[in-house]
């Protein structure tokens, strides 16, 4: 089998990686592009000594560590210059976030985390700590669930009023959850895909945010669908059926970036 071969199943999941990671589609993407790029240029520097999906996410992590650009950066006026570096490194994610995206998002264990962010593994346990810490000290947002099965649906509100959140309401069709947003305006979605009447969380979404700019958390029993690269996709997506430790992260992420619970 190739090397092509064996990382194709694992692209899904580190562009996932990849725009949590930067908060963004484009951004998560251009590094998962860049780091096969890397690859392509030069399979000899491939760790072959580990599995390729660990080989995979530490080039990723090479590139990100090496190479953290922004495309707006090189079009801005040079007296914009420092402002544009000032915000891309306001919102750089922190080692921390990095070693608990890595596993409780990815699910590597902790001696993995370590080696792919190249600290010892007995820093892992202490990064993710600090991660969490850092997310009990965050901004308390109002989120908005959109589920319709109601099991999934109370888990997700349980975890979501755990972390100091408030529920908005909770939605099973698009209608609804439409209806509810523009009733009580929410700092977050968490949306499924396929809902009650069989329609679209997606649809729900983007009706949402042709009203108001809010973050989203997409989830689904499908990932790879909407981490293809080739279309707009979730820029935040967990997988059913989700840890509560998933959940938690890309709530945490999400909220990271946006601008009404992040410093400028």
């Amino acid at each position: 089998m190739s090397l092509g071969q064996q990382l194709a199943p694992h692209l899904p999941f580190l562009r996932r990686y990849g725009r949590a990671l930067t908060g963004s589609q484009a951004q998560g993407d251009r590094y998962v592009r860049a780091t096969l790029e890397a690859i392509v240029a030069a399979p000899e520097e491939f760790p072959r000594d580990v599995d390729p999906r660990l080989g995979l996410y530490r080039t990723f992590q090479a590139i990100w560590n090496s190479a953290n650009f922004d495309e707006t950066a090189d079009e801005a006026p040079a007296e914009d210059q420092e402002a544009v570096a000032r915000a891309r490194l306001s919102r750089m994610t922190p080692l921390s976030r990095q070693a608990l995206l890595l596993t409780a998002m990815e699910g590597f264990t902790p001696e993995d985390a370590a080696y792919l962010i190249e600290v010892e593994p007995a820093e892992v346990d202490a990064l993710v700590a600090e991660a969490l810490a850092e997310i009990e000290k965050q901004t308390r947002a109002r989120v908005l669930i959109i589920e319709d099965e109601p099991i999934i649906a109370m888990d997700i509100e349980s975890i979501v009023r755990d972390l100091g959140h408030e529920v908005t309401g909770v939605a099973v069709t698009r209608d609804e959850a439409v209806a509810l947003a523009m009733e009580d305006r929410p700092g977050l979605v968490l949306a499924d895909i396929q809902l009650a009447d069989d329609s679209s969380g997606i649809d729900a979404v983007k009706d949402i945010l042709a009203e108001f700019n809010v973050p989203v958390i997409f989830i689904t029993a499908f990932p790879e669908r909407l981490l293809t690269g080739e279309r707009p996709e979730p820029t935040f997506l967990i997988t059913k059926p989700f840890q509560r430790s998933t959940v938690k992260a890309a709530i945490s992420q999400a909220l990271f970036f946006d601008e009404s619970t992040v410093p400028a």
